[in-house]
């Protein structure tokens, strides 16, 4: 059976319902047909997954408490295919697909941009084939798995400018906490270090390092492929053998008269490995794996710690979060 899932839908209602009262309720209407062709990992359709397709309902000016949205709901068939179709103004669908031994997926999918209101324009987007893939269920298990939404104290970049500083914070990953000074941690795993250099509101310079303690630790990028956005396991099963980097620099400035940068995207996401012991030849004799979803630029990313040595599982199991009593803020739920 599908979980309703309202979210995104509920979303879309209300932005829906601000713009059909900016235009008097006079969006146009529109026929849509979508076809979802959902496979798996290994490429082959995936039959008898179950889809639903919400889409938009604009409520009557009589009729306040109308249903917002509405649902087309089926099963892909021996192909991995299923469609939908429907007349309204949507915007964007949302597209939930659920089957047994799968990770679930769900997905926006826009119709047209605002303002793409043209029949040509729309006519030739609301045919859409969106291609899903549907990531199996592996191994879950416990890991250190947190969400850092905060910077210690030391890197506030608060008051008037000029502000100027570098400064280093060492992190425990398994503690889930700063090193002293900056909080409880023991064991370094990793070390932020910030420069800040803010002369006035329009010229500033910041620069973010991760580094680390030991040889062989480090981190690398990996980005999600197209048809898996949406999924519950954002990441690939398992962690890369190789492939670190032993520092990870992000740069954002703004000077006047130039133009400036900002290298953040709340996207990315990372691999690394810590605690790493070689052997007389500089193989990895130990090491521990996880991942990061989100950029540490903006010290808001969540993370995910393997505690078994060697074992580069990244499949978390969201009820077995080996950190306890987590406040609400730092709690993880995504795999």
């Amino acid at each position: 059976m599908i979980m309703k899932n309202t979210l995104i839908p509920l979303c879309l209602a209300l932005v829906y319902l601000t713009i059909g009262c900016a235009f008097g309720q006079l969006l146009p209407t529109y026929k849509w047909a979508a076809t979802v062709k959902v496979v798996g990992e290994d490429g082959a359709p995936v039959a008898g997954a179950d889809v639903a397709v919400s889409y938009n309902i604009l409520p009557a000016p009589s009729d306040p408490n109308q249903k917002s949205y509405g649902e087309i709901k089926g099963l892909t068939d021996t192909n991995g295919m299923f469609s939908a179709s429907h007349t309204d103004s949507s915007w964007s669908l949302g597209i939930n697909i659920e089957k047994a031994g799968y990770y679930t997926t769900h997905i926006g999918h826009e119709l047209y941009q605002p303002g793409q209101l043209d029949d040509k324009t729309v006519a030739a987007s609301r045919n859409p084939t969106i291609a899903v893939t549907l990531k199996k269920i592996g191994k879950p298990i416990p890991m250190y798995a947190k969400r850092i939404n905060s910077e210690p104290v030391i890197f506030k970049k608060t008051g008037r400018p000029p502000i100027a500083f570098t400064n280093s914070v060492g992190y425990d990953l398994m503690a889930g906490d700063w090193v002293a000074p900056c909080g409880k941690g023991q064991a370094t795993d990793l070390v932020v270090t910030e420069a800040f250099d803010k002369k006035s509101v329009s010229d500033y310079d910041y620069k973010l390092t991760i580094s680390f303690p030991n040889a062989g630790d480090g981190i690398q990028e990996f980005a999600v492929p197209e048809t898996e956005k949406g999924s519950g396991l954002r990441s690939p099963h398992e962690a890369p053998a190789d492939g670190y980097q032993s520092q990870l620099v992000r740069e954002n400035f703004h000077h006047p008269g130039q133009a400036g940068k900002s290298d953040y995207d709340e996207n990315r996401n990372y691999f690394f490995r810590v605690r790493t012991v070689l052997d007389s030849n500089g193989n990895v004799k130990s090491a521990l794996y996880g991942k990061i979803y989100g950029d540490p630029d903006q010290m808001n990313f969540r993370y995910y710690l393997n505690p078994t040595p060697n074992s580069r599982n990244m499949e978390f199991d969201s009820r077995q979060n080996l950190f306890k009593n987590l406040p609400s803020l730092d709690q993880v739920s995504a795999p």
